[in-house]
């Protein structure tokens, strides 16, 4: 029997009282207001209060609080400084941890999927979990061939968790939106619960990452575990050693930040292009910092490479990123406002019924786009910052352009995968020679691919 469908009213329970607890700060908030304190005062108030209930509940939670948790946290850097301080402990724990499915459950998931000798798949098996996530948690064993592996178990009755918890939280998105300037929590969401039932199949999963690790399988930067065996609820996959990101986040030397950001980029554009499918999970609890092999030249700073895991979400880009992604992005930098609009317009990105100026969408555009604009940028929490209170504040031009752009379903996941992946390159402070990644691996982004740009609708 799961302990998660047992616990089905507490956890309703524990989400249905984030409303109430926001209401009552907002009544705290007017009251405050009256009594003289300013709005912004006021409102930063109000957002560290919100960050405080939200993130304790999550923390305490599977299912899709902590996916939700997960995904939220990334963006962690575009909250000011006095409000993500104090969380940021919080939000790590979120990316590495949570607490762990009874042992007798994971036996019994394990005698129910690879038979009732099990353990004589294994030479060893540790009984206490390494990493527990949103849908399952990652035993540390040797297979009976004497390679070390992890072992991921998915918690009974994860699905029903996924979706109930989701449901529930989407009810309130809207009184989350303070709490990640300019960002629309609904759509988040709705998105992550679109994706359950393929991130349940750990059939789908050991595809990917089986494409993946042949891909990636003597590349100099990124490792990819090979998947060993894979059931229903169960699957095995090599072991890798190395340094998790969120430790690098907080105690990595400037060295391993530069390195870590810039294959964390080199990842994010070379693996569609390489394997027709974009990892579509970069929180920091996925990647590991590993050194590099001894004697290997070909890595241009050696020293580090990049491992990847979990290939529970992807998207599935046959002809790798969309080609108007980087004609827009070159056409934007330089200054082409006429081409780039019509580029969205044509993309969907603006709906038939809305005219805009190319100039001011440029203008709105130019700011986001700066780390592909020299030859080496540093990504910092006030940078993003910056970007996201730019497009919040609805006194700004910005924020009332941003309203009326469209983002279309094709692009959507690729468009959270960036944002992610930027905020995590903001948490690592790296400096990263984005321009050379996109010149790489973007199809549209040189000159000479202009003839090859194809609508993404035209290439489903």
């Amino acid at each position: 029997m799961s302990d998660l469908p047992r616990k089905a009213v507490t956890r309703t329970a524990k989400l249905a009282a984030l409303p109430l607890g926001f209401a009552g700060r907002v009544t705290w908030g007017l009251g405050k207001r009256i009594g003289g304190k300013s709005a912004e005062i006021v409102a930063r108030e109000l957002q560290q209060r919100t960050a405080e209930q939200l993130f304790k509940v999550l923390g305490e939670l599977k299912g899709g609080a902590m996916k939700f948790g997960q995904a939220l946290s990334v963006f962690e850097s575009a909250l000011p400084e006095e409000v993500a301080g104090p969380y940021r402990a919080a939000l790590t724990k979120l990316q590495e941890a949570a607490p762990p499915m009874p042992t007798r459950t994971v036996h019994s998931v394990l005698e129910e999927r690879l038979g009732a000798e099990w353990r004589e798949l294994f030479l060893e098996f540790e009984d206490k979990p390494s990493a527990a996530a949103s849908i399952g948690q990652v035993h540390r064993a040797v297979w009976h061939d004497g390679r070390k592996v992890a072992v991921k178990v998915q918690y009974p009755g994860a699905g029903d968790a996924l979706l109930s918890d989701l449901a529930q939280l989407s009810r309130f998105a809207r009184l989350l939106g303070p709490l990640i300037p300019g960002m629309d929590i609904k759509p988040l969401i709705t998105e992550l619960r679109d994706r359950v039932a393929e991130e349940l199949d750990y059939g789908l999963e050991a595809e990917a990452q089986r494409q993946h690790a042949a891909e990636f399988a003597d590349d100099p930067d990124v490792v990819v575990p090979d998947v060993v065996h894979q059931s229903d609820q169960v699957l095995v996959t090599e072991w890798i050693d190395g340094i998790p990101l969120a430790d690098v986040i907080t105690d990595g030397t400037p060295e391993q930040r530069d390195r870590a950001g810039q294959l964390l980029a080199r990842f994010l554009f070379s693996g569609p292009a390489r394997t027709g499918l974009l990892h579509a999970d970069p929180h920091p609890g996925n990647f590991r910092l590993l050194p590099a092999v001894e004697g290997d030249e070909d890595g241009e700073e050696s020293g580090w490479r990049l491992g990847v895991l979990d290939f529970g979400t992807v998207d599935r880009l046959p002809g790798g990123l969309p080609d108007p992604i980087g004609a827009c992005l070159r056409l934007t930098l330089e200054g082409d406002a006429e081409t780039v609009y019509e580029l969205l317009c044509a993309e969907g990105f603006v709906k038939e019924t809305i005219e805009l100026d190319p100039d001011a969408v440029l203008e709105y555009l130019l700011p986001i786009i700066e780390p592909a604009e020299v030859e080496a940028f540093t990504f910092t929490r006030g940078w993003l910052r910056a970007q996201a209170a730019r497009i919040a504040d609805i006194r700004s031009p910005a924020h009332q352009l941003g309203k009326q752009l469209n983002l279309p379903p094709a692009y959507l996941l690729i468009h959270r995968v960036t944002l992610s992946t930027i905020g995590v390159l903001c948490q690592l402070n790296a400096t990263v020679r984005l321009r050379d990644e996109l010149e790489s691996w973007l199809p549209g982004f040189l000159p000479e691919d202009d003839e090859d740009v194809v609508p993404v609708e035209a290439r489903a």
